[in-house]
């Protein structure tokens, strides 16, 4: 759903309502957004998260007011999957979005294509934001986008009705008190960013080549402490167990809700959520081990930053680059945080009280020890798919455990 925001002369509502309800590719809507610029109306799209569109709203609201006067805007919002923003950007990059959030792990690519330049105010964001957050935002040593979050990992969210600080420490114990009592522990196979939580610490290994597009991977080693097949037994243990749950993001939200789902693998981003459903018995911290050859293997993590982009296409350039770093300054992250539960990028943001009494966010600075920048080519995230959908549907293909771990990587590995 799209989100429109004016702030123009009434002789322009006719434009604007024209460009209501009409897609990002649609000639028409070419027309007319260059009608507008002939016209002197700033039109801009930004992509965001859907679930924060209520957020980003606001923040468009407060950027149209501090700039009353000096432009007539026409601002409107998409929702545009994080993860996948870079995807649907080069599908038409040149009518992409103005403005867009992405994970810091698509830099590399959108650098590469030409979707983003070096960022003009570079110097101000670097001292004003946190080094690693600046280091996941810049390509040696460039800044290419504005950070945005400090806190693009997972932990464990626990309902403390349900556990004790001693169960939280192993995932079988979990999975077992959440069996006994009819409900579930959750975890998201069907993305490779969770699945890499029980290979991370293992010594099977998964990276970028130094070609930045290829990836290298041994989950399938057979020889080693621990071998591909070990990890790949534990998880169909984990599959068949009662109390185990494998969903979507929006799944895990609503079964915290609705009492189902007791602990699951998540990120601060469903801090408020989570929070707002279990009360008093809202618990966070690292990720628990799990039994994998005979031995508890301490689950590791995908580290990530959220970033805003400024598309170098975008007609209205240096709006585009006001907006991107209103939506990233000191005070929407603050916003950010208090309506999302999200970690400031920012330094002063993230050294408030407020953020630093957040469970979340100390769960996810307990995790930091076991977790890894991600920094994983294209070709990593469909093979593991592929491989944790046969081992949920119980192995309906029939082939060895050690057939289904070849296949993936060997489409982990592809050129």
């Amino acid at each position: 759903m799209k989100r429109k925001f004016y702030l123009f002369h009434s002789v322009l509502f006719l434009l604007a309502s024209s460009l209501c309800g009409c897609g990002k590719n649609d000639r028409s809507v070419t027309s007319e957004a260059e009608q507008a610029a002939d016209s002197g109306t700033v039109a801009l799209t930004v992509w965001g998260a859907e679930e924060d569109e209520e957020l980003i709203g606001r923040m468009i609201d407060g950027f149209q007011e501090k700039y009353r006067g000096e432009a007539d805007f026409v601002i409107t919002f998409e929702p545009q999957s994080e993860s996948h923003c870079t995807d649907a950007l080069m599908g038409d990059l040149e009518n992409g979005a103005d403005v867009f959030a992405f994970a810091d792990d698509q830099l590399n690519t959108l650098v590469a294509s030409g979707a983003l330049e070096p960022v003009e105010n570079a110097d101000a964001l670097r001292d004003s934001n946190l080094p690693e957050a600046v280091s996941a935002a810049s390509v040696n040593g460039t800044l290419y986008a504005y950070p945005l979050t400090a806190d693009n990992g997972y932990f464990l969210y626990y309902n403390k009705k349900y556990f004790s600080q001693e169960d939280i420490r192993s995932w079988d114990r979990m999975l077992d008190i959440a069996g006994e009592a009819g409900r579930k522990v959750f975890m998201d196979w069907s993305s490779g960013w969770y699945v890499y939580a029980l290979f991370g610490n293992t010594g099977l290994t998964v990276g970028l080549n130094d070609d930045g597009l290829t990836n290298y991977c041994t989950w399938n080693d057979t020889e080693g402490a621990v071998k591909g097949t070990d990890v790949a037994k534990a998880m169909t243990a984990m599959a068949r167990h009662p109390g185990f749950l494998s969903t979507d993001d929006a799944g895990f939200v609503e079964g915290v809700k609705n009492g189902t789902i007791v602990a699951g693998i998540s990120g601060v981003w469903n801090a408020v959520a989570v929070e707002e459903a279990w009360g008093d018995g809202y618990g966070a911290a690292k990720l628990p081990s799990y039994t994998c050859a005979g031995q508890q293997v301490q689950m590791a993590s995908f580290s990530g930053y959220k970033l805003i982009g400024v598309n170098s296409y975008s007609a209205h350039r240096e709006w585009a680059d006001k907006l991107a770093e209103w939506i990233t300054n000191e005070e929407n992250q603050e916003l950010r945080f208090e309506l999302r539960g999200q970690g400031p990028s920012n330094k002063n943001a993230a050294a408030s009280e407020e953020v630093q009494a957040s469970p979340a966010i100390a769960a996810l600075l307990e995790q930091s020890e076991f977790s890894f920048p991600q920094r994983i080519g294209g070709n990593f995230w469909d093979p593991v798919t592929a491989f944790t959908a046969e081992i949920l549907a119980g192995n309906p293909s029939g082939k060895s455990l050690q057939e289904q771990l070849d296949a993936m990587v060997t489409g982990i590995t592809a050129p």
